[in-house]
């Protein structure tokens, strides 16, 4: 069983390297990609705010 520390880290690396996609796809203007992927930054977001992390430094996107 993962400590609450360990989903915290994990969630975090996740919503980096999606929120890095995220990014790459809007420059390139692949809009159905950039869409997708979209999806999981917000939920990803919505995990760690309802963990109580602070993104103010890690959100890149500012949505």
């Amino acid at each position: 069983m993962s400590s609450d520390g360990e989903i915290i880290e994990r969630c975090i690396n996740d919503f980096q390297r999606v929120q890095a996609h995220v990014l790459i796809a809007r420059k390139e203007n692949a809009t159905e990609t950039y869409a997708s992927l979209k999806k999981d930054y917000r939920s990803l977001k919505a995990v760690l705010t309802s963990l109580s992390v602070n993104l103010t430094d890690i959100d890149e996107i500012k949505e």
